[in-house]
């Protein structure tokens, strides 16, 4: 059977937090909307873009929360478009992919960003072609919703028990618990680690590199 290590994107591949809580600043403040603090505001990174703005403001119409979702789009873009994205690799991440590639697991993403936003954030890192699944928002209900894995799962040719999701959010978390897979929380992003317990990881590893030898060990405990 496959092996499979599903990767969410923002906040645990790439430290995107800084360039998103912009765009959401950008947005919010263009439709004369109070923005929250930017620990409230990277807490939603990870879910889509309509939930994402349905969290931050909860008060608005669904149809509101919409026309929000589509603004964040524009002003991402006109960021990309003048060079002002910063999404690197968080350190270690490379080495990660390169040992779990070397034990012989399947990698795939599972991300609430769009597929071009995926793609060319992947693109710039050279590793467009490291994943077997691209699972993205434009395709699939948010997370927690398992709908993304199970589908990186089928392409794989794996099955939830040979399956571990690595993900620096409770959403990630609650999407693994609810696909029957292994859940990974990342500390490096931005959700706390006793929450990501919470949500059902069943481990949680301080940087990448500590991931790697949790596998290796067998050992699923949380390090600390």
């Amino acid at each position: 059977m496959n092996r499979l290590a599903i990767f969410d994107c923002d906040g645990t591949l790439v430290d995107s937090g800084a360039t998103i809580y912009r765009a959401v600043v950008d947005t919010l403040e263009e439709h004369g909307i109070a923005v929250p603090p930017p620990r409230e505001c990277r807490r939603v990174i990870g879910l889509s873009l309509v939930e994402a703005m349905a969290a931050l403001v909860p008060d608005a119409e669904t149809d509101a929360q919409a026309m929000l979702a589509e603004s964040y789009k524009r002003h991402f873009l006109r960021a990309r478009l003048e060079g002002r994205v910063e999404e690197p690799l968080f350190d270690g991440i490379a080495e990660l992919l390169d040992a779990l590639d070397a034990d012989g697991w399947l990698l795939a993403v599972a991300t609430g960003k769009s597929d071009r936003g995926l793609g060319l954030c992947l693109e710039c890192h050279g590793l467009s072609g490291r994943f077997v699944s691209l699972q993205t928002a434009d395709r699939h209900p948010s997370k927690p919703n398992p709908s993304m894995a199970l589908q990186a799962i089928s392409d794989a040719g794996s099955k939830p028990e040979a399956t571990i999701v690595i993900g620096d959010t409770s959403y990630d978390m609650g999407m693994a618990v609810a696909a029957g897979a292994t859940g990974i929380g990342a500390a490096w992003g931005y959700h706390d680690s006793d929450e990501l317990l919470r949500a059902g990881a069943a481990a949680v590893a301080d940087d990448p590199l500590e991931v790697i030898a949790m596998l290796r060990e067998g050992n699923m405990r949380r390090y600390g």
